[in-house]
């Protein structure tokens, strides 16, 4: 500043410093309007009243964070510091915490978040996952020491006493409420322990007031609640009570008693069940095995059946002829093989030595030798002489 007289900035930059320094952090009530998302996630908003209004922003990191949904209208109290943004010569608030004020602004808050959902097909009818008949496993997320988890074993262990039943533990009201719970559905769609992989889900509390309630209208939980991969059964509160948890849901029980009687059978119908599907599968087997007798049936009385064994009946018939005729060639041709042998013995024995001797001749062995010629006997030699009718011995001399 020169003689007084202050530039732009030099003013700006004080005023700035002023009014921060008075206002460090503050608590400030009014209506939102002009309300906008921003791609980056912002939000950028007017917060006004009847005599007044100024300019607000929520950073996105401060935004992901919320516990109500903000739009047009709603009265809140934003607890934040007062700036000012020089370059437009504006001040402004940034907040860092939202509350709505009073229970209508809470319901204005729940419209609000219902039409953007319902918007964007969160309470869709194709994304809802059936339950499963028979769960192995159930989870519940719910309070450790409240009603609901009792009113729960207490109706399964009637109905389905096979079940398997994992708590996470949560609260299910106040601050933390809505972070706890998200990090339960995605604890169980992550669960590598298999005691902790559950068939199906149950999100319950009992009934409150629409604040108390509140945990289970974050949009936080309702988008956990969609991505899960395990039908969830939303039980929060009683009868009359909703919840966007309760639309998002695969299912919606009216209470945490009705939540475990939609999961769970009775014990006595799955018994019905299964001796009924075994009467069925024994029906339709026997029915099968007689369908198959008739056609087995059919099929050997059948001519293309039979049309083998015909055949086979001929080509034994045929083996049989020709088994007759080899029989009767082998027994030609052995007769005339024992009349050739006859011939040849008869043959043999007209030359043999003994027709000779029969005829009056002898034979003279020296040492039993057949003796040719007179030259091969000596005085004195001693031999045999055969005829035909036996032998005698001899001496030369």
């Amino acid at each position: 500043m020169a003689d007084g007289i202050y530039s732009v900035s030099e003013l700006t930059a004080e005023i700035k410093e002023n009014l921060e320094t008075a206002f460090p952090e503050l608590w400030l009530r009014g209506e939102i309007s002009n309300f906008k998302r921003h791609s980056s996630g912002h939000l950028y908003f007017t917060l006004k009243d009847s005599g007044a209004q100024m300019n607000a922003i929520i950073w996105r990191s401060t935004a992901e964070r919320l516990t109500i949904q903000l739009g047009d209208g709603l009265e809140v109290m934003i607890r934040g510091k007062v700036e000012v943004y020089a370059q437009q010569g504006k001040y402004q608030l940034i907040g860092n915490q939202v509350k709505a004020v009073g229970e209508g602004d809470l319901q204005k808050a729940f419209d609000l978040l219902v039409k953007k959902l319902e918007k964007e097909g969160l309470f869709n009818a194709e994304h809802k996952k059936p339950l499963p008949r028979l769960p192995e496993t159930i989870g519940v997320i719910t309070s450790p020491t409240g009603a609901v988890i009792q009113d729960i074993c207490t109706v399964l262990g009637r109905r389905y006493p096979a079940a398997q039943i994992v708590l996470f533990p949560v609260r299910v009201q106040g601050e933390g409420a809505p972070e706890e719970i998200v990090e339960a559905i995605r604890y169980f769609n992550r669960a590598k322990n298999p005691s902790h992989q559950v068939d199906v889900l149950i999100i319950g509390r009992g009934g409150g007031s629409l604040e108390d309630l509140w945990a289970f209208n974050d949009e936080r939980v309702a988008r956990a609640v969609f991505a899960s991969k395990i039908p969830i059964v939303s039980a929060v509160g009683h009868q009359t009570d909703f919840t966007i948890c309760d639309f998002v849901a695969d299912v919606r029980a009216a209470t945490p008693s009705m939540a475990a009687e939609l999961v769970a059978p009775l014990s006595t119908d799955i018994l019905n069940m299964i001796n009924g599907t075994l009467q069925m599968m024994q029906r339709e087997t026997l029915n099968r095995l007689e369908e198959r007798r008739a056609f087995v049936r059919e099929l050997v009385g059948s001519y293309a059946f039979n049309k083998p064994m015909r055949d086979l009946h001929a080509y034994l018939q045929t083996v049989d002829r020709l088994a007759e005729r080899l029989d009767s060639a082998m027994q030609k041709k052995f007769e005339r093989a024992t009349a050739t042998l006859k011939s040849l013995e008869q043959r043999l024995a007209a030359l043999g030595y003994e027709q000779t001797l029969r005829r009056g001749f002898s034979l003279v062995l020296k040492n039993g030798a057949i003796v040719r010629s007179a030259k091969d006997l000596q005085s004195g030699d001693e031999v045999v002489i055969r005829f035909a009718d036996g032998e005698t011995t001899a001496r030369i001399e």
